[in-house]
């Protein structure tokens, strides 16, 4: 399978690396206009394209995968949609419900699938908790707490997570993650609301508290871009019927009465260089080869996650709205 990735930023090196690790791959081409693109492929048989329309036209591609800043989304999933090939979108779709629905419709008239790279939904720590959510094997949820703190991005370039049009700020930089997996466990929230807080003079809101409420289960959540230092933390504790189990950031353990804590299997059995300033990881490879299996088994074309992609953006767009 042929691909195309637009943007050589973090998350399309991300991407690029992992590729290469999936049987029948092949990253064909790579479109950005800076010099990272061509360090990038230095040495590989890979066409390097500063323009998204002229890779498009040029390349027999089966599937484009868009890496870009938020804001250049839409424009170019939309280009690569009229192309009629297959699209894989870094997080988040878009920043407005209006035009996520666009794009599920554009890609349903061309008879192709478009996947949005979610990829906390393939962390280990997320996949026991969604275990444990369906089984019951602890008996109901009852309520939830997910922590997503950071340090105030300055290290971005030209600032632009900062404009609320091009970022949607931190509802969709942060909490995106940890709604998604709630948003695909829970389904619909019966109720969703947010405060925030933040130093006078800002173009931004410096940290969010969100609840929702999912029938008798409520949810609650943090998210944050601090002015200070602290180490990123993103966590969650669950609350069920007979035990309260917790991600620490690195271990899922389960407590009970009258029982040992269980400790869960959440180490990442293969672990892939990022080439960014974040860890190896298996991740992305997992997200990746997922999202090339269905493209390749998924005979009826029907949308995976689309409803829940909806109503993810959704519900950010009400935050940002009201920002």
């Amino acid at each position: 399978m042929r691909i195309g990735i637009i943007g050589a930023g973090g998350m399309g090196t991300v991407h690029f690396n992992n590729y290469a690790h999936i049987a029948g791959c092949e990253v064909a081409a790579l479109c950005d206009p800076s010099p990272q693109a061509q360090k990038l492929v230095q040495g590989m048989d890979v066409r390097v394209y500063a323009d998204p329309g002229e890779m498009l036209a040029q390349e027999q591609l089966d599937v484009v995968d868009v890496c870009t800043p938020t804001f250049l989304h839409k424009q170019h999933v939309t280009q690569a949609l009229q192309s009629g090939r297959h699209v894989i979108c870094e997080k988040p779709l878009a920043l407005h419900y209006a035009d996520a629905r666009t794009l599920y419709d554009l890609a349903e008239q061309k008879g192709v699938l478009l996947l949005v790279g979610q990829v906390l939904q393939y962390a280990p720590s997320s996949r026991v908790l969604k275990d444990l959510v369906r089984t019951k094997e602890y008996g109901r949820l009852l309520d939830a707490q997910f922590l997503r703190l950071s340090a105030c991005p300055r290290w971005v370039k030209n600032g632009w997570l900062f404009d609320r049009e091009k970022s949607g700020h931190i509802p969709f930089d942060l909490h995106i993650h940890d709604l998604d997996l709630i948003i695909s466990m829970l389904g619909k929230p019966d109720e969703a609301a947010c405060t925030s807080a933040g130093r006078p003079g800002l173009s931004y809101k410096e940290h969010y508290r969100f609840s929702y409420r999912f029938g008798d289960t409520t949810v609650c959540a943090e998210a944050a871009w601090y002015n200070a230092d602290i180490p990123f933390t993103a966590t969650w504790r669950a609350c069920f019927e007979n035990a309260v189990v917790i991600h620490d950031g690195e271990r899922v353990t389960a407590y009970q009465f009258d029982a040992p804590p269980r400790a869960f299997d959440v180490e990442e059995k293969v672990k892939i260089p990022t080439g960014i300033n974040l860890p190896p990881t298996g991740m992305f490879l997992e997200e990746l080869s997922d999202f090339i299996r269905i493209i390749s088994e998924n005979p009826d074309g029907l949308q995976p996650r689309k409803e829940e992609i909806l109503e993810l953006v959704r519900i950010l767009e009400s935050y940002t709205a009201d920002a």
